[in-house]
């Protein structure tokens, strides 16, 4: 075994300082997309602040999309670890080819979705202006799904097999090619066309297609096409994808309903007014990007875990997951001092006026104290993820949005309390997950799943 581990470098070891060299590559993957988001937003609000603000709505629809992609790329990410851990390196290609399949399948729904039931729904939901708008937007964004999905099943395979320092090439071609791509699109400069908020759609998927092509170029430079195979196993084979489906599945409708409850709160949003919705998608941007390090540890978590369990290291599973916790637990308080040190100066560069400050400020208490609770919360579910028990996760995930879904009507339309209130939701969220993940870990039934 000590032989095979020095040789092909796929099985890892419950170590601080390999939990480091997975998650430090992976946080900067996670970072660059939300850092693009924000380059999106920044651009539309210096445009305008109805850009600023319906974006919030476009942005969560498209994620919807994109969290499902996320969910299959954590169910593949899981099978991969697992053959990584058990040293059948053989596996690992013909699981990633039936994944890429997988997704171009999903990409095609997204797409039918968006262009022929999206306008049929949202007109109901929001205002007729803003809806027209949300869905110009979202037929043109919606074509970069299938890049992106492509895009996301590298995370699968370079985590997976313990090479997530790969990741960054690939994310910073893309956030170069989108801050340039915005720039000339959303003002029409260089003798661009002025798209305004149609721009950063189309910015957007040309850097999606950017950060697709350089990363595969640089998995066939590495080597690693070659290592696994991932080319050479593209005929359907209904076992893995049987496999892949098991795992995924819970996960798809995990990440799609959490995304669908989080649509519903920016359209009960909406309802509070255009500066409410502009300030609240700020909010999203601040909550992602600061949120990069805790994603990278938890997705170091699942990872780690079904490697550790590939190699009959159970025993190993539990004091990894505390160790990840508090590492995670420790970044994230540093970075929510610094936000609440800074708010304003954070916020001038949307250039926003007063009025917009004044309803900004207070939800950043609210979003900082949600990033500690997340912290804790998102290591322990996907530690249960990376057991290959993906139904518990959906399960926890099904129970935790039915009270986050009361709580946000409530509170934001029966009564109409202030936003403020509404985004304390992130705290009953991500608790409620934390109780839950901790509870079923600490059972040990766990210990019982094969994959």
């Amino acid at each position: 075994m000590a032989t095979s581990i020095q040789d092909n470098g796929l099985q890892v070891k419950a170590s601080t300082r390999q939990v480091l060299k997975i998650a430090l590559p992976i946080s900067l993957a996670i970072f660059v997309p939300q850092f693009n988001l924000i380059i999106n937003n920044i651009f539309l609000g210096h445009y305008n602040q109805e850009s600023l603000a319906i974006a919030s709505i476009a942005g969560v629809y498209y994620l919807v999309f994109a969290m499902i992609g996320f969910g299959l790329n954590n169910g593949l990410q899981t099978l991969i670890a697992r053959r990584a851990g058990e040293n059948r390196p053989e596996e690992i290609g013909k699981i990633f080819a039936q994944g890429v399949l997988i997704s171009f399948f999903i990409a095609a729904i997204g797409i039918a979705t968006t262009w022929f039931v999206a306008p049929l729904i949202l007109p109901r939901m929001i205002s007729a202006d803003h809806a027209q708008q949300v869905i110009s937007f979202l037929k043109i964004r919606i074509w970069g799904l299938p890049f992106l999905y492509i895009y996301q099943m590298r995370n699968a395979l370079l985590v997976g097999t313990n090479q997530s320092r790969f990741l960054v090439t690939g994310t910073l071609a893309e956030t170069i090619t989108n801050i340039v791509f915005d720039y000339l699109f959303i003002f029409g400069h260089a003798g661009f066309p002025e798209l305004g908020f149609n721009g950063a759609a189309v910015a957007s998927i040309i850097a999606e297609f950017m950060g697709m092509f350089v990363i595969f170029a640089v998995i066939h430079y590495k080597g690693i096409s070659r290592r696994f195979s991932l080319f050479g196993h593209f005929a359907w084979n209904n076992i893995i994808a049987k496999q892949i489906l098991k795992i995924s599945l819970p996960l798809i409708f995990q990440f799609f309903i959490s995304l669908l409850s989080w649509e519903y709160f920016y359209i009960l949003i909406e309802h509070h007014g255009e500066t409410a919705l502009a300030a609240s998608n700020v909010m999203r941007n601040i909550f992602g990007f600061m949120g990069c390090i805790t994603w990278a540890f938890a997705a170091t978590t699942s990872a780690m875990v079904s490697n550790l369990i590939g190699q009959g290291k159970k025993e190993q599973v539990i004091p990894l997951i505390n160790r990840i916790m508090k590492i995670s637990v420790s970044s994230t308080c540093i970075v929510v001092l610094l936000i609440n040190l800074f708010p304003k100066i954070i916020f001038s560069i949307y250039g926003q006026d007063q009025a917009f400050l004044t309803v900004a400020v207070p939800l950043v208490r609210v979003v900082t104290v949600a990033m500690i609770i997340m912290a804790f919360g998102v290591t322990w579910l996907n530690a249960v993820t990376g057991t290959g028990n993906s139904r518990i996760t959906f399960l926890i995930e099904l129970a935790v949005i039915i009270l986050y879904c009361i709580y946000i009507y409530l509170v934001l339309e029966k009564y109409f309390l202030s936003i403020t209130v509404g985004w304390m939701s992130e705290w009953l969220y991500w608790g409620t997950i934390f109780i839950f993940s901790f509870w079923y870990m600490r059972t040990g039934k766990w210990k019982k799943k094969v994959i």
